[in-house]
């Protein structure tokens, strides 16, 4: 009996090398993190120089207040947002496929997890190839070969799991910190920056609308937000999953895109109507060997913070849908995503971001409905039976996409992302009440949520 213990002990001790990531089940009680933990997990996602794009872009289509305004206004309605679903994380243990299967259905989720799943891996690859794509631009690398090594660097990254995004998000924000105020110093030298406040812009009569520019800032981060249960749900409970989403939205968000918007209003950007808020050009235009340096490992730090927390989502999303673990989907994905990015999948960046905009909201605004306005009232979601698939949730996403399009093409003057989500929460709310016809019942015992 003593050797069967000790075996077991040995067995445990060896499994627990590597954590377990609950890809099939709530995180429990006793396996949460801190809220130091979770914050840095999200914290050191968005503060991101592929986030500084487009807040430069919006700054340089609308001018610096318009465009910071549409930025606030984005990241408030992504601190709404995403806290909604991070509460629901934090308070159950649920990752976004176990939130997706209470709402669309135990078949109905496979169509809403494999969508964002597959959309997070996209932007794995993009950033992946920008790795690639920037060092060659800046010190003449080879851009595969860079590429190549980057994707598997950000799939070991990954294979470690929650703990190793939270270390490479503590490292990730203050370096991105640093470099930015080193880019704002250097812009300072030739630019007068009390001239940003006065900047009217580049967009003239092709500028952005002011809803198209919400609809931007958030489509950076709709799909992972949307996701922000895979992260959250290793909260002690949901008040400190909501905090550790402000850590997000808005401080880190706003960090990345007011940096950029700050130097291209400062006239330090050429082209800023499609370089965005890219500075690193000016980090590297010293050519000084520290800097040289500091960007360079700027960039492998930086953009493999998100590649590795967008691979993490994709990983754990195919993982709960093909029954295998995080860590194998981890490999397969990065390898895919990594062959993805040699093939350029970057250059489509504009129209990804529309793609977001409109379907990944919409689809956000069902799992916040199906919270509040279930059939059976506000908490029926825990009481009732899991279907195999709920067609007024297929059909409120639908409702609202169709929506968020018709603001997209038609009403430009609107945020396509914004209304699609609301459309999309009041549908499933009528829906509910007056076209379901399922009883509420009581579900199968689940683990007690954290306190």
């Amino acid at each position: 009996m003593k050797t069967n213990r000790s075996a077991a002990e040995t067995a445990t001790s060896t499994d627990r090398e590597l954590d377990d990531e609950f890809e099939h089940s709530p995180v429990p009680a006793d396996r949460r993190k801190s809220l130091l933990t979770v914050s840095a997990v999200w914290f050191g996602f968005p503060m991101i120089l592929t986030n500084a794009i487009p807040g430069g872009v919006v700054v340089a289509m609308l001018g610096f207040w318009r465009g910071l305004a549409a930025i606030l206004v984005a990241n408030l309605v992504m601190l709404l947002y995403v806290g909604i679903l991070s509460h629901r994380a934090g308070s159950t243990g649920e990752s976004f496929s176990l939130q997706a299967t209470r709402t669309f259905g135990r078949g109905g989720y496979i169509v809403a997890s494999a969508f964002l799943a597959t959309i997070v891996v996209g932007w794995f690859a993009f950033n992946t190839g920008a790795t690639g794509a920037t060092l060659h631009a800046s010190f003449g690398w080879h851009e595969q070969l860079v590429t190549v090594l980057a994707g598997l660097g950000f799939i070991g990254l990954t294979y470690l799991g929650i703990k190793a995004l939270s270390w490479l998000g503590a490292v990730a924000a203050p370096l991105f910190v640093i470099a930015g105020v080193i880019a704002l110093v250097i812009v300072a030298r030739d630019h007068d920056l009390g001239s940003v406040f006065s900047y009217q812009g580049v967009g003239g009569a092709s500028a952005l609308t002011f809803g198209a520019a919400v609809s931007t800032i958030m489509a950076t981060f709709a799909d992972s937000g949307t996701m922000t249960a895979d992260f959250t749900r290793w909260s002690k409970n949901g008040r400190q999953a909501v905090l550790a989403t402000i850590s997000a939205f808005p401080i880190a968000s706003l960090v990345a895109q007011v940096t950029g918007g700050l130097v291209v209003a400062a006239g330090a950007i050429a082209s800023a109507g499609t370089a965005g808020g890219d500075f690193l050009p000016i980090l590297t235009g010293e050519h000084s060997g520290i800097l040289n340096v500091i960007a360079a490992v700027f960039v492998f730090v930086n953009l493999g913070s998100v590649c590795s927390h967008c691979l993490y989502n994709g990983a754990l999303g195919w993982s709960h849908l093909t029954g295998t673990t995080m860590r194998l989907m981890t490999i397969v994905l990065g390898l895919i995503g990594t062959a993805a990015a040699l093939a350029g999948v970057w250059n489509h960046f504009l129209s990804w971001l529309v793609i977001l905009s409109v379907f990944v909201p919409p689809l956000g605004g069902v799992l916040i409905a199906d919270m509040f306005f279930a059939r059976g009232g506000r908490g029926a979601m825990d009481r009732r039976p899991t279907v195999t698939v709920r067609p007024t949730a297929f059909v409120a996403w639908a409702v609202g996409a169709a929506a968020g399009g018709v603001a997209h093409w038609w009403a430009p003057q609107l945020s396509d992302a914004v209304t699609g989500l609301v459309v999309a929460v009041v549908a499933y709310a009528v829906f509910e009440r007056t076209l379901a016809r399922e009883p509420v019942a009581e579900a199968d015992p689940e683990p007690a949520p954290a306190a």
